[in-house]
């Protein structure tokens, strides 16, 4: 399972082994640092659940911001949770 369905299906993340939830919350630490926009679009998609339009009403911004900004965040994830880098 990639790092990017992880964050897909985060509400089942506990039942995988590939990413442990604790990994998954220090990479979002590190994004919320980066880019909060990016790290509260990953929290609202894969934690609370709200489709992209649901997650663009939320955050007062256009849809394909949204969908943009959560590419990006999946991406940069990805790429974190993919490097074995330790909190």
């Amino acid at each position: 399972m990639s790092c990017v369905s992880i964050v897909d299906e985060a509400r089942d993340v506990a039942a995988s082994s590939d990413v442990p939830i604790l990994a998954l919350d220090h990479a979002l630490d590190r994004l919320q640092k980066v880019d909060a926009a990016l790290a509260r679009v990953v929290e609202l998609r894969a934690f609370g659940g709200l489709t992209i339009e649901e997650a663009a009403q939320v955050l007062s911004v256009s849809p394909s911001t949204a969908k943009r900004d959560w590419r990006t965040a999946k991406a940069w994830l990805n790429r974190e949770l993919g490097s074995g880098a330790r909190p």
